[in-house]
């Protein structure tokens, strides 16, 4: 049984007791890839954010809620996977300063200094990486993307060196973050662009595995 490795959800990053900087990802792409990759008898590991939804059956579930939380998890099950899909909406920064007590409001403006998190996917394959990878793993990306879908998520794919990546356009209101349903684009390594209509995320995540399954199986 192969080993498939998965992140989906946002993640929160601390402000102060009551507050964070988050984002709209709902989780529902990445948990429905873990759904259909369970159906299809892979060991699967979800590394989730927090999000409001039922983990799939079988599947063994991993609950963070920072950047810094997802990169220590990831790296802990990297080592092992066959697959790994990035669905995860991983803030690019937090907060320097975390406060232990709530900020009190005040007369006039505050200002809030941001640090970039760990590019974790960026990371996997980068030759500074401490993480020992399978030679034949399958690294597959996701690109929410507002603009230049198709040449964001190129540059994506071969700055991370990934051999797929998943694009989509989150400025839509009928598809993307919090929808139930998605339009996609899948782009290979190798050149394959494989555009995925509008349907449900569950029948998207079985399109996506099923093209990955099929393809790395040509090589």
């Amino acid at each position: 049984m192969k080993n498939i490795l998965i992140t989906a959800g946002p993640t929160r990053e601390r402000i102060d007791p009551v507050r964070f900087i988050s984002n709209r990802s709902s989780g529902k792409m990445g948990y429905a890839l873990a759904k259909i990759a369970q159906k299809a008898d892979f060991n699967v590991t979800l590394i989730s954010g927090p999000v409001a939804i039922p983990p799939p059956e079988g599947v063994t579930l991993v609950k963070v809620e920072s950047a810094t939380e997802m990169e220590c998890e990831v790296r802990n099950f990297a080592k092992f996977a066959d697959i790994i899909i990035m669905a995860a909406a991983i803030a690019d920064y937090r907060p320097k300063f975390i406060t232990n007590s709530k900020i009190k409001k005040t007369d006039g403006n505050m200002m809030l200094e941001l640090e970039r998190t760990t590019d974790i996917l960026g990371e996997l394959r980068s030759s500074q990486t401490e993480v020992k990878l399978k030679d034949e793993l399958i690294l597959v990306g996701f690109a929410a993307e507002t603009e230049d879908l198709i040449k964001n998520a190129k540059d994506k794919l071969n700055k991370k060196h990934l051999d797929w990546i998943v694009a989509n356009d989150i400025s839509r209101t009928d598809a993307g973050f919090q929808s139930d349903h998605n339009e996609v684009t899948m782009i290979s390594k190798k050149g394959d662009l494989i555009e995925i209509p509008l349907q449900s995320k569950e029948k998207i995540a079985e399109i996506i595995l099923n093209y990955i399954i099929q393809k790395e199986g040509e090589e």
